[in-house]
C-alpha cells in the first residue's frame, strides 16, 4: 500500500464517475478504500480490483444509503474488517425528477428532499462514534453549483443539494470542537456521469463556452478537491465549499 496513514474512508455511491475516481485517488493516496455501491456491484468490483492493481486496499459494501439498518449494516461490515471510519465522502445521489416546477408533483420535489437528508442524516450518524472517539475526522459531502445557480428543470436537485449544503455547515460548527471537519464539494458540469447524458451536444456546447478554463471537468478533478479536504493538509478549513467549475460560476 502507498502512503503511511491508513486511514479508512468510505465512499457513497462510489462505482462509477465521481466516486470511482475518488475511491482511487484517496487509495492511491494511501487510505483503505471501502467502495460502497447500491446496485452495481460488478461495477463497484472492478473499482476493488482497480484499486488492488496498483497496490492499494479496498472493499465493496453493498448499501441503500436511504435505510438506517443497511448503513447500519455497512458500518459493522467495515468496522469487523478495518475497524472505524475516518472519512466519510458521501456522493451518492439519489433519484429524481428533471421537469418543470409547474408539472411537479410535491411528492417529486419533496421525495427528493427526503432522500437527500435522509441519506445525508444515516450516514454521518453512522461514522460519528468513531470520528469522535479518536478526534479526528474528515466529513465531505458531494453538492451541486446548481444549488446556487438555478438551471431549467433541476429544481429538484438543486433545492435538495442548497439543504445539504447547509446541513453541513450546521454540523461544521457543532462538530469542529471534536476534530472534525466538513465541507462541500459543488461540481459543475461533470463529463463520464449519469447527469452528463442528460443534455445534448448543443447544450454542452454552451456550457463549455462559459467555463473560462475551456472545458467540462472530469470526474477526476472533482476528485482532487475531495482529497485534500479528506487528508492530514486540511487542517484548518471547515465549513466551506469548493466549487469545482472551471470558472463557470464564482463564489
Amino acid at each position: 500500500m502507498t502512503g503511511v496513514t491508513g486511514r479508512v474512508a468510505l465512499v457513497t455511491g462510489a462505482s462509477r464517475g465521481i466516486g470511482a475516481a475518488t475511491a482511487g485517488l484517496l487509495a492511491a493516496r494511501g487510505m483503505r478504500v471501502v467502495v460502497n455501491y447500491l446496485r452495481s456491484g460488478t461495477a463497484a468490483d472492478e473499482v476493488v480490483a482497480g484499486i488492488e492493481a496498483a497496490g492499494g486496499q479496498a472493499m465493496a459494501v453493498q448499501a441503500d444509503v436511504r435505510g438506517v439498518a443497511a448503513v447500519e449494516s455497512m458500518i459493522e461490515q467495515v468496522h469487523a474488517a478495518w475497524g472505524g471510519i475516518d472519512v466519510l465522502v458521501h456522493n451518492a445521489l439519489t433519484p429524481y425528477v428533471i421537469k418543470p416546477f409547474q408539472d411537479m408533483t410535491w411528492e417529486e420535489l419533496g421525495g427528493k428532499l427526503d432522500d437527500e437528508m435522509r441519506a445525508a442524516f444515516a450516514v454521518t450518524k453512522a461514522v460519528l462514534p468513531a470520528m469522535t472517539e479518536q478526534g479526528w475526522g474528515r466529513i465531505i459531502y458531494l453538492g451541486t453549483g446548481l444549488s446556487r445557480r438555478p438551471r431549467e428543470g433541476v429544481i429538484a436537485l438543486g433545492t435538495a443539494k442548497a439543504a445539504l449544503a447547509q446541513f453541513a455547515r450546521y454540523l461544521a460548527q457543532e462538530l469542529g470542537p471534536r476534530g472534525i471537519t466538513v465541507n462541500v464539494v459543488e461540481p459543475g458540469p461533470v463529463e463520464d456521469t449519469r447527469m452528463a447524458h442528460v443534455f445534448d451536444e448543443e447544450h454542452k456546447q454552451r456550457q463549455v463556452a462559459a467555463t473560462p478554463l475551456g472545458r467540462l471537468a472530469h470526474p477526476g478533478d472533482v476528485a482532487q478537491a475531495v482529497a485534500f479536504y479528506a487528508s492530514e493538509d486540511n487542517a484548518f478549513m471547515t465549513g466551506t465549499t469548493a466549487a469545482v467549475n472551471g470558472g463557470m460560476s464564482m463564489y
